[in-house]
């Protein structure tokens, strides 16, 4: 008996009526469905008449259940797996059970479907011709912020989820961190609610403090500009851009004097942060 083959079958986002015909007949000849929420699945089974089998697969079972469904593969079972929304293995747990099953030289097949990242940086405006798909943030605040650290100078597209009752505070950092750059905000794509929202983030900011973030989200960031190389003391603190000019063989006092000039700031500013310098050259 042959392997059977497992389907990555991607499901809708939100309208029922964005499934392909190739992802509903496989749903229906496939010999079981895993699931990462049977009971949501279901409603999509029910509403195209199929009555496939269902198991779970999510983030607190994919450990055990890989190997559960490896199994039934090798048995010659087809299965196909789905996602509450879009492809599974994009933010999901789907990624684990596919990773074993390349291991084991099993076949894996893509049943293409929408997902919310590629739609919401097509309808955005914003560069599509290299970006970057960063999923969640970290939930934590000092954890987000570390993180947004390493993406300062990302130049492609920036796409991230986020949850509407952390969206304020996701922004908040994204403007300390990232500066007030140019992004989009999409909202309940394809459902009836339907919202593309754009701004810098400072006016997004002031515009969900006053309206309450609802439903699912989508945040596209422009990526950030390309700066000369003269321009790059503009991401130092002024200590950092003294101890640069000092570590290319300035001294203390002609480095006080570069930043002042570059910064056009007062020499006496400058030079109190200096102080902190203790070995001068």
């Amino acid at each position: 008996m042959s392997d059977g083959k497992l389907y990555i079958c991607g499901t809708p986002i939100g309208n029922l009526d964005d499934i392909t015909l190739r992802a509903l007949n496989i749903l229906k000849e496939v010999d079981l469905i895993a699931a990462e929420d049977t009971r949501h699945t279901q409603k999509l089974l029910n509403h195209y008449q199929i009555d496939t089998k269902l198991t779970s697969y999510h983030e607190h079972n994919a450990e055990y259940k890989s190997k559960e469904l490896l199994k039934k593969l090798k048995a010659g079972l087809n299965i196909a797996l789905v996602s509450d929304a879009g492809m599974p293995g994009i933010s999901d747990p789907g990624y684990r059970i596919i990773s074993l099953l390349r291991s084991e030289g099993m076949r894996v097949v893509p049943i293409p479907g929408p997902t919310a990242m590629t739609s919401a940086l097509v309808i955005s405006g914003l560069a599509t011709d290299r970006f970057a798909f960063e999923g969640f943030l970290p939930r934590k605040n000092s954890d987000r912020k570390s993180y947004l650290e390493n993406l300062k100078n990302e130049e492609r597209t920036l796409v991230l989820y986020e949850a509407p009752h952390r969206l304020i505070k996701t922004l908040d950092d994204i403007l300390a961190v990232l500066g007030d750059r140019r992004a989009v905000i999409c909202r309940e794509l394809t459902k009836k609610f339907e919202e593309t929202i754009d701004g810098n983030i400072s006016e997004l900011i002031e515009l969900f403090k006053n309206n309450k973030p609802r439903g699912e989200i989508v945040l596209v960031l422009e990526g950030g500009k390309v700066k000369n190389e003269g321009e790059a003391w503009k991401d130092l603190s002024i200590l950092e851009h003294l101890e640069s000019l000092m570590e290319e063989g300035l001294t203390k006092k002609k480095a006080i004097k570069e930043v002042a000039k570059l910064r056009s700031l007062p020499k006496s500013e400058v030079y109190q942060i200096g102080i902190k310098i203790k070995v001068n050259r």
